[in-house]
């Protein structure tokens, strides 16, 4: 079906077509990428932008000897596809299919993961200290893109990359034009210069030559002076003073330059940025006009671009979020939103839309967004932080020192936490509850659905007093009306008994106070009761008192790490209280949830009304 594709197994099959070959190639990547998210959803647009650079790169370089560390991972399908994994490709993201993102286990030429963004610096150049200090000599490349740049880890690596004078190459895939564009003529003809050999040759052959330190010291700094002053309108002042060698903007949709300038970068030495200037969605109309949307876009018609929406039985929980966030904003003028560049996918493009001055978007920053936040509140205002679960891993130290020390109003909701689906073990948010619960003042909730989603949130807004964590799942809520449910302002800390009983405890946080009810009515009246424990901590340890001395076993039920969760808490709490009670726990493993559809994963962990009934049986001897 692809006259050029079928034939690539390996990038050495790449590096045997003639360059003027590859352009057709790019062509058949973007068809097959297409022909297959169209049925197997994943993140297409990004990856779509990146076909050149990818290809030119495994054209050029020896790979897998070479190394390519991406970022962010869902902008290397092309990569994926070149690497023997062509027909694995279909599966990608499904359980028993190839991962969506780069992963060290599943291919040598996976140099490095990246489920997260703004790490390949650092990781390259870690790999590259790795080789110098083996003696080994292979290049090294950091391909970062998609908004990764503006992480500070991002920057942390070129500080140190440029400091240590080391052997590596970094392309930025600039896909929005963030930094400034070609200046035309003059700049192609100094792209074309600089990146000569042999200018490069007698550059260093004059160097050698130049027996006065002074007189070579001064030459240095007027050709840094005068490359500066070109380099500047081109946006790569900043990369020169933190000691790499810029070079760019150049086209990085047109395969031919990005190969040419690869192959003249490549018998470099040094550190070295190129910066190359993309189209998110190139070569899918639809992709390139809304490549928002495009990013991952489900299921779709590939001849028409039109998106295959499923009926919606419930609004997704991101959707109240933003709705209730704007309900709060309307009636308290203190209170203003922060996202580190996850407006649409948590909601918050609701209140950018409404209220733009109250809205704040910081880029792929979650620890700048915590701190920021946290200046906001000692400010005067109340800001509402909405950051992924797993990304607020990243903001550990500014949650602990910048918020719960300073006693300051920050709410902190984390969106996707628990089982995400698709994305897989660099996406589950898994950890929050065993992270932060030992933090002194630290408020953490979770709502059993929809309305408690809103009423923690009013809740938050009245009584935030320090850092006020709400948890709440990806996807669908319980089809709960929301809309027409009286707001609850809750007593921080306290539980609620769902459905008394007197030999059995099942105590839920999150989701599944409803799944324990079903279970529960599947066993004699009375005998097993349900509790939501709405907030994790404070604990509410009369009510836990209440369950210990009427049941004789306890069952946990949470979407998280059971080590450290609610069940940790539990069973730290009857044992401090020299309590023989038997408690079991139903959550997260430990170890590392593979990807596949969250339903699937939920059942795996037992987190259905089946497995918490089954748990019961085996507590029972029903």
């Amino acid at each position: 079906m692809y006259e050029l594709l079928d034939r690539i197994d390996s990038p050495a099959d790449l590096r045997t077509l003639d360059e003027g070959q590859l352009g057709q190639l790019c062509s058949e990547i973007r068809e097959y990428m297409i022909e297959v998210c169209s049925r197997n959803p994943g993140h297409l647009a990004s990856s779509l932008g990146c076909v050149e650079l990818i290809v030119g790169a495994h054209y050029v370089f020896d790979t897998p000897d070479d190394k390519i560390v991406f970022d962010v991972g869902h902008q290397a399908y092309a990569h994926k596809i070149l690497t023997g994994r062509r027909e694995a490709f279909r599966t990608q993201r499904t359980a028993q299919g190839i991962s969506g993102f780069p992963r060290i286990q599943e291919s040598p030429f996976d140099a490095f993961g990246a489920g997260h963004s703004s790490t390949s610096i650092s990781a390259a150049l870690g790999i590259a200290e790795a080789f110098r200090q083996q003696d080994i000599h292979r290049k090294v490349i950091a391909l970062i893109g998609d908004g990764a740049l503006t992480g500070g880890l991002a920057f942390e690596g070129l500080n140190n990359a440029g400091d240590q004078d080391a052997d590596l190459l970094v392309i930025i895939n600039d896909n929005n034009q963030s930094i400034d564009k070609n200046i035309g003529g003059l700049h192609k003809h100094l792209l074309n210069l600089t990146t000569s050999n042999n200018y490069n040759r007698l550059k260093d052959k004059v160097w050698e030559k130049l027996g006065d330190r002074g007189l070579r010291a001064f030459l240095q700094r007027w050709v840094r002076s005068f490359k500066s002053w070109i380099v500047k309108k081109s946006g790569g002042d900043l990369f020169e003073s933190l000691g790499f060698r810029y070079f760019g903007p150049v086209d990085g949709n047109d395969i031919r330059q990005v190969v040419a300038t690869l192959r003249r970068l490549k018998g470099m030495t040094g550190p070295r940025i190129l910066h190359c200037i993309t189209t998110k969605g190139k070569g899918y109309v639809p992709a390139e006009k809304d490549p928002v949307v495009w990013h991952a876009p489900g299921r779709f018609d590939p001849s028409t671009g039109e998106r295959i929406i499923s009926s919606r039985k419930a609004d997704r929980y991101q959707d109240v979020f933003g709705e209730v966030l704007c309900e709060l904003a309307a009636c308290d003028p203190r209170i203003v939103g922060v996202t580190p560049a996850m407006a649409s996918g948590c909601g918050m493009n609701r209140l950018q839309e409404r209220m733009p001055d109250r809205f704040y978007d910081v880029g792929i920053e979650e620890e700048h967004a915590v701190t920021f936040s946290a200046g906001l509140a000692a400010g005067g205002m109340l800001p509402f932080c909405n950051i992924y679960s797993a990304f607020s891993q990243r903001a550990y130290d500014q949650i602990i020192h910048d918020v719960a020390l300073q006693d300051l109003p920050v709410v902190l909701c984390f969106d996707r936490a628990g089982l995400v689906g698709e994305d897989g073990a660099t996406h589950h948010g898994a950890f929050d509850i065993t992270a932060y619960r030992p933090i002194p003042g630290a408020v953490i909730s979770a709502p059993a659905d929809e309305a408690e989603l809103r009423n923690l949130m009013h809740t938050a807004a009245r009584k935030a007093r320090g850092p006020f964590i709400i948890r709440y799942p990806r996807g669908m809520g319980e089809g709960i009306d929301w809309k027409n449910s009286p707001v609850t302002i809750y007593n921080i800390g306290e539980a609620e008994e769902v459905v008394p009983g007197s030999r059995i405890a099942v105590i839920c946080s999150g989701p599944f106070v409803g799944k324990a009810k079903q279970a529960a009515a599947a066993f004699q009246e009375g005998e097993v009761g349900v509790y939501n424990f709405r907030f994790i901590k404070p604990l509410d340890t009369e009510m836990l008192d209440k369950i210990v001395s009427q049941c004789r076993s306890i069952i946990t039920v949470e979407d998280g790490a059971l080590k450290g969760g609610l069940y940790g808490a539990v069973c730290e709490y009857i044992a401090s209280k020299g309590t023989a009670t038997n408690v079991q726990g139903i959550g997260l493993p430990d170890s590392f949830v593979p990807q596949g559809k969250q339903d699937d994963q939920r059942s795996a962990c037992g987190l259905t009304t089946e497995g918490i009934r089954k748990a019961i049986e085996s507590m029972t001897g029903k």
